[in-house]
């Protein structure tokens, strides 16, 4: 059994990049099950973090900040879809990480496998905010998937059923970056 964590940069209802990760769900469900049962996948929403600050942390954190902790310790893999907000992730996910990465060295995120996908109104897709992230989840030690940006451009036009992506082209590309991760999980480390 593989655990997968999605995590979206997004707070909004009918984030693009939520959508993309509700599809990203289906298709891990869809898999078939591996030799100790079916894949396991959760999302883990940044919103109910509080902003980072060092006080909190010294006082063992929130409740929010250890379940979100414990979920990604206990995952294989997370999947992280960021907007693009000025050409950089979105500080909510910037924030959720920040909380991840303490203590520094034994983190949930060192040693994680960690893709990255982005989904955009704009043209571009949100790409320019991977090599950012990119950058910090290599800072905190995660294992960063190295497969072909998945950036999914004018989201807003694309079809969408029961809350995910249905073209072809797009679950295309979210499978395949799927089929890396698992690829990238059965790699002896």
């Amino acid at each position: 059994m593989t655990k997968i964590v999605l995590v979206s940069g997004s707070l909004r209802r009918d984030s693009l990049n939520t959508t993309a990760l509700r599809t990203v769900r289906r298709l891990v469900r869809e898999r078939p099950a591996g030799p100790d049962g079916p894949h396991e996948v959760a999302m883990l929403s940044v919103g109910l973090l509080p902003l980072y600050d060092g006080d909190v942390e010294r006082c063992d954190g929130s409740a929010a900040v250890r379940e979100a902790k414990e979920l990604v310790h206990g995952a294989d893999a997370l999947i992280v879809s960021t907007p693009s907000y000025n050409g950089e992730m979105s500080g909510a996910l910037k924030n959720a990480l920040d909380w991840l990465s303490r203590p520094g060295g034994a983190s949930p995120l060192t040693g994680r496998v960690v893709a990255l996908l982005s989904a955009s109104p704009g043209a571009r897709g949100g790409v320019d905010a991977q090599p950012a992230l990119r950058g910090v989840l290599s800072r905190c030690g995660a294992l960063v998937v190295d497969h072909e940006p998945v950036a999914l451009g004018r989201a807003g036009e694309l079809p969408v059923t029961d809350g995910e992506f249905t073209d072809p082209a797009v679950v295309g590309a979210l499978g395949g970056l799927l089929d890396a991760v698992f690829a990238a999980v059965r790699q002896p480390v």
